[in-house]
């Protein structure tokens, strides 16, 4: 896109786009409305958000003209990670409700670049974006980085977290500055995955790449499906399958009660393959050949997080990353086959055939996925 200038401008996102386009028009209102959907980010010294993780200091500026500013970014503009500098992540909901802007005080977003608007921060103005805030919504999404990475085996293994990067709406080709925002990346690995310091996340990381996190229950009983399969030369019966499988379980010595829950395993994973097939996660003749999937998805996206909270270097999440993503594609045969074994896997975790929110945030990322002309599904080879 030609700036203002002249200038050719590669936006990074499509909101930097969409930011630089409506003012070049003057159209504030739709910049507004832009930036109600959007996360934005106040930079802090990350030893002050250690000390006052409940405090928001948001320093001002002036600018050429003496206008005293308070900064924000939206998220394709962010600088560079660094391990001494993170982000508060505010809504402009909050930002009217917060009373760290004073009248006189101008809303400085992307300041110096080409998507920059100065907004002011009258009563009437902080009344505006909140009515613009609670009525946005939260969009669902497919978003990614023009300086992400795109191609080779980077990209691949950030195209095997996707799903939940389009659950979070957050770029899915991103390795940098944010996940989510500091302070709740810090509690969401505390309270979530037990994760304080680098060493835990790092045996976190260990864990779903040797895909240990997960039950190893549905793996067993679709292993017994597979060998059945291979003797057959053709899909076993449920019964075949149910009764191999229990016979399996107390061949290996587990008890009565573990036995009769493999049973249900069988009837569970059969139930759930009829509905991924009525929603399009599998073809009508498809299954799910191993599960392992949700457990190296989950890696990169901690690769992720553990980078957003500090926890490890670029190089390091790089590394899993990459890790993750030749692990994948050693294991299953295509994207498709891939988001039905990470689907199976999150639902039989979490869902109890309650087909709720986690099945449904699996159906719709995988339908973005599939169908998005941007979907690195669709620009990246599986093999």
């Amino acid at each position: 896109m030609a700036t203002a200038t002249g200038i050719s401008w590669a936006a990074p996102t499509e909101t930097e786009w969409l930011l630089h386009s409506a003012g070049l028009r003057g159209d504030t209102e739709e910049q507004m409305r832009v930036l109600a959907r959007e996360v934005l980010y106040i930079a802090a010294p990350k030893a002050e958000v250690d000390a006052r993780p409940d405090r928001v200091r948001w320093p001002a500026y002036r600018d050429a003209s003496g206008r005293p500013c308070k900064p924000v970014f939206t998220r394709g503009m962010l600088p560079p990670w660094h391990p001494d500098w993170v982000f508060h992540g505010v809504s402009l909901g909050w930002i009217a409700d917060s009373g760290l802007l004073g009248g006189r005080t101008l809303l400085a977003v992307n300041a110096g670049t080409p998507a920059q608007l100065f907004l002011p921060t009258g009563a009437e103005h902080l009344a505006r974006w909140r009515r613009l805030h609670a009525a946005a919504g939260r969009p669902e999404r497919l978003t990614g980085l023009r300086h992400g990475a795109l191609r080779g085996p980077l990209a691949y293994g950030l195209a095997c977290g996707a799903h939940l990067a389009v659950s979070h709406d957050v770029p899915w080709n991103e390795v940098g500055t944010v996940y989510h925002e500091y302070t709740a990346e810090l509690r969401m690995l505390r309270d979530s995955w037990g994760i304080t310091d680098p060493a835990g996340w790092r045996q976190q990381v260990d864990a779903l790449l040797d895909a240990r996190n997960s039950p190893a229950e549905p793996d067993f009983v679709l292993r017994v499906r597979e060998e059945l399969r291979a003797g057959l030369d053709e899909a076993p019966p449920a019964e075949l399958w149910r009764e191999t499988a229990a016979g399996h379980a107390q061949d290996i010595g587990v008890g009565h009660v573990a036995v009769k829950e493999i049973e249900e395993l069988v009837r569970r994973i059969a139930r759930y393959e009829a509905r991924f097939r009525a929603d399009g996660l599998l073809p009508p003749d498809g299954r799910v050949t191993t599960a392992v999937a949700y457990d190296y998805g989950r890696a990169v996206n901690l690769a992720r997080w553990g980078l957003s909270a500090r926890f490890c270097t670029p190089h390091e999440a790089e590394q899993v990353i990459v890790h993750a993503g030749a692990l994948s594609k050693a294991a299953y045969l295509s994207w498709g086959d891939f988001s039905a074994g990470y689907a199976l896997g999150r639902v039989l975790r979490f869902d109890e055939e309650s087909y709720g929110s986690y099945y449904q945030q699996n159906v719709t990322a995988h339908r973005i996925l599939t169908d998005h002309e941007g979907s690195p599904w669709r620009n990246i080879p599986w093999r």
